[in-house]
């Protein structure tokens, strides 16, 4: 039998995506959608609908997701839930894993990945339900911390991009030698924006870096690759040597 979803995002083209992602899927099905919280809520309350497992956005209007984790809880609605959200902050972690949430996934997410999330998520056992990928956030946090230690400040485009796209080749390396022809269509697709547009915005990142960041960072991480004085590292150089050295940094640790 197939795990029925129940799908509650207010970002209709990454919901399509969802959708026609799983429509061919032989062990996942998309049973039902909704825009926000407060639609979410009411389907609830209406009880006709029958599902597995539930992909959550945090942000939505009228009613977050939050308020539609409360509301499950209260009326003891005992289904699993991925959330799925843009923001990272510890606190946010902290109060969604009050609610028995399995995963927290940062957006923008590989597909193949979700699949997998929610497999592991229904086929877990109950001791194994606690925790929220350990490693995964891990690396998450430790992008953060470089990039704003690199002086990229997090409400400039670009630093969005290039933290998506660093874990992107953290977790694919073979996206290396792609990185214009795959892993830039798959920014603009997951961000809904153009290539050029994500290239320009990585770019504009990396310059400001250049002028505000740790000198002696900045040194340490590309002071092989790149002569820090005369030119700064390309998005590819920039997006692979950050990668690697997280990756080593994750080996030494392991």
């Amino acid at each position: 039998m197939k795990i029925k979803v129940f799908v509650v995002d207010d970002n209709e083209g990454l919901v399509g995506l969802i959708k026609e992602y799983f429509s061919s899927s032989d062990n996942i099905e998309v049973v039902k959608c909704a825009s926000n919280g407060e639609e979410a809520i009411n389907i609830l309350k209406e009880g006709k609908i029958d599902f597995d497992l539930m992909l959550l956005d945090l942000i939505m209007p009228i009613k977050d997701g939050i308020s539609v984790l409360s509301y499950m809880k209260e009326n003891k609605i005992n289904k699993k839930v991925i959330v799925m959200t843009s923001y990272n902050e510890e606190e946010t972690i902290r109060d969604v894993s009050e609610y028995g949430v399995r995963y927290y996934c940062l957006k923008p997410f590989d597909l193949e990945d979700l699949k997998n999330k929610i497999i592991q998520t229904i086929t877990f056992k109950k001791n194994n339900d606690k925790i929220i990928e350990l490693e995964s956030r891990e690396i998450q946090i430790q992008v953060t911390k470089l990039l704003h230690a690199l002086g990229i400040p997090s409400h400039i485009k670009g630093y969005q991009f290039i933290r998506s796209a660093i874990l992107m080749v953290y977790d694919n390396p073979g996206l290396i030698g792609g990185i214009t022809k795959e892993l830039y269509p798959d920014l603009s697709v997951k961000f809904n924006t153009s290539v050029q547009r994500v290239e320009r915005a990585i770019r504009h990142a990396i310059e400001v870096s250049w002028l505000r960041g740790d000198i002696d960072l900045m040194d340490e991480i590309f002071g092989h690759s790149v002569d820090i004085d005369k030119a700064k590292p390309t998005n590819s150089e920039f997006i692979v040597t950050i990668a690697d050295k997280l990756r080593l940094d994750m080996i030494n640790v392991n």
